[in-house]
């Protein structure tokens, strides 16, 4: 593009002009660099929701928690977790584990009838051996348990996190695709493992594999598989999985949150409604949510029946970086054939 509009600036020995070749380039390169920033203006103003400012540029999960009147938020290479209200324009970290400095915080759940929170830890890339668990009562912030769940020479990448009835955890194992579970006192009770998680072939299917998870009330759990596009619905007790069967693909699908028992938020590049009305044998993507698409959608929550998505990526020029939860309003999609 450069090139040709240079060629045409001779001087009078047909030999290019210099000065001309930079002035052209450059007022292209402005003209990119002008519709680039307004293109990303334009996505920052479709966010709405809650902005807030906050150390470093990666927080990977937040949730609602309604007792406490405030969002709860990953801060990643940060290790830590940090409370968002309403009104304040930052964070305040509330939990960092001594224990876990070093590692990155990646899930979280408000586990609301035991009042504790569910933190994943991770290794720091490229390192990909560590992953725990930890348990921290709301409010005061105490430890319950923070419990390895490892092997020793297994390369593994924890990233969510859910909770059942009886307070049994769950946690997503991207780079293997299995499920460990612990039980509420934080022994690692077993590994779901199931080769219909890696049912479709090839690096590019599973470079990341199961994502986000919830625990629906009916006793079973929803997952899904980032790079592979599909949602699966696990028995716990049993370990049988099943493939939902979708209309459309999910693929680029991160953190979950149920909306109600028949309908589910995958929050993604771009966000998705997907609703059942059988029991998440099939369902159907309804809407989708694109939002400030440049900073990544990464996890899912809700608040006051108002869904809150949290943005992976922050950004700013200072040490406090600026972080989304977007509200978001589905847009509705026709029936696919």
């Amino acid at each position: 593009m450069c090139g040709g509009c240079c060629r045409r600036q001779r001087g009078p020995d047909g030999a290019p002009v210099g000065g001309r070749r930079r002035g052209c380039c450059g007022a292209i390169l402005a003209v990119l660099a002008l519709a680039a920033a307004a293109a990303v203006a334009f996505l920052e103003v479709t966010a709405g929701g809650v902005s807030y400012a906050g150390d470093g540029w990666l927080h990977e999960c937040a949730k609602w928690d309604a007792e406490g009147g405030r969002f709860l938020a990953s801060t990643f290479y940060g290790a830590s977790v940090a409370e968002v209200r309403g009104g304040e324009a930052e964070e305040r970290v509330v939990l960092a584990d001594p224990d876990a400095a070093g590692r990155v915080a990646l899930g979280l759940a408000v586990d609301a009838p035991r009042r504790r929170l569910l933190l994943v830890y991770a290794d720091r890339l490229p390192r990909i051996g560590y992953a725990a668990l930890g348990a921290y009562e709301l409010g005061s912030w105490r430890r319950i348990f923070l419990t390895r769940l490892d092997v020793p020479g297994e390369s593994t990448l924890p990233d969510d996190v859910a909770a059942d009835e009886d307070g049994n955890a769950y946690v997503t194992d991207t780079l293997g695709s299995k499920i460990w579970k612990v039980s509420p006192d934080g022994a690692l009770l077993g590994v779901i493992r199931n080769s219909t998680f890696t049912q479709r072939p090839g690096a590019l299917h599973n470079f990341v594999g199961l994502n986000g998870i919830v625990y629906h009330p009916n006793g079973y759990l929803l997952v899904v598989h980032t790079s592979g596009g599909d949602l699966f619905k696990v028995d716990p007790k049993t370990e049988t999985v099943r493939v939902v069967k979708v209309q459309r693909s999910l693929k680029r699908g991160d953190g979950l949150e149920l909306l109600s028992a028949t309908r589910l938020v995958i929050a993604g590049v771009p966000s998705r409604l997907v609703e059942s009305s059988d029991g998440w044998e099939t369902a159907s993507v309804t809407g989708q949510y694109v939002g400030p698409i440049h900073r990544v959608g990464s996890s899912a929550t809700v608040k006051d029946g108002d869904v809150y998505v949290n943005h992976l990526v922050g950004f700013g020029l200072g040490k406090k970086k600026t972080h989304v939860l977007a509200k978001a309003v589905f847009s509705p999609l026709a029936a696919a054939s």
